[in-house]
């Protein structure tokens, strides 16, 4: 009898070592399963929807960002991301939606990601498989600049929008123009055009830096004031009479007039 009650005891103390063992282990256990979420694409439709903070990352090139990305996407590309925090994603709590083209960059992306330290990391797969709606980066139409070349220095001038400056810009399109420039009433260069421009005379008063159409066919750099009814085609920004009269020369001068493109 004594040898049963030892026995039992014997086999209740293993028994009890091995609950503890097990949940020891399931306590110790990491709470996170050492990676990121992987959802459909149906699911992180859904998380779209809703109103908690989260972005949604497009980690291919920017070219392919351009050509065509989920709405309200930001774009930052796999090749970019190593161990230093996006600046796009401050939050390390932040509920963030992975996707790149076909589901290999996303997968690489959302698992450096979560190694970073994010730990609500959903990766979605590729665009080619997105049913949802996709917006394309637009391409900034190239802003047409004045150039005032006086052979000494070139200044920069930003055209107006009206139907003078726009008729200039078609004739500076075809073919640049240099004119024969004379001073008149200490305030400005001037020469006749070869061609007439659609007027939009309103009462001005000029600064260094006006380019003025006159009349519908002379053309006129401003180093100083007046006030008349005419047309302002474009102006030379932050410059100075003195700047102007030394790159102009005193008496006659040829400057010349064409046009530069900028995104």
């Amino acid at each position: 009898m004594k040898y049963f009650i030892i026995v039992g005891a014997a086999v209740l103390a293993i028994f009890a070592v091995v609950l503890i063992i097990i949940f020891s282990t399931k306590a110790a256990a990491p709470a996170q399963s050492g990676s990121y979420t992987h959802i459909s694409q149906e699911t992180a439709k859904e998380m779209m929807q809703k109103n908690d903070g989260h972005i949604v990352v497009d980690v291919r090139r920017q070219d392919e960002f351009e050509s065509g990305h989920i709405p309200g996407a930001v774009c930052i590309p796999n090749e970019s991301i190593s161990t230093q925090k996006p600046k796009e994603l401050p939050d390390f709590d932040q509920i963030i939606l992975v996707y790149c083209r076909s589901g290999r960059r996303s997968k690489e992306a959302s698992q450096k990601l979560y190694e970073m330290g994010y730990r609500n990391v959903y990766e979605f797969g590729g665009i080619l498989d997105w049913t949802g709606e996709i917006t394309k980066q637009k391409t900034p139409e190239p802003t047409p600049v004045l150039v005032v070349d006086t052979g000494k220095k070139k200044f920069y001038a930003t055209l107006e929008d009206n139907s003078s400056a726009k008729a200039l810009i078609e004739k500076l399109s075809a073919e640049p123009l240099t004119l024969d420039m004379s001073d008149y009433g200490g305030f400005e260069k001037v020469a006749s055009l070869p061609y007439s421009l659609p007027r939009n005379d309103t009462k001005i008063t000029t600064s260094p830096g006006d380019i003025i159409l006159y009349n519908g066919n002379s053309i006129t750099v401003y180093y100083g004031e007046n006030t008349w009814s005419f047309t302002r085609l474009a102006r030379i920004g932050n410059v100075s009479k003195s700047d102007l009269l030394e790159a102009l020369g005193p008496g006659s001068a040829t400057v010349s007039f064409y046009l530069e493109w900028s995104e």
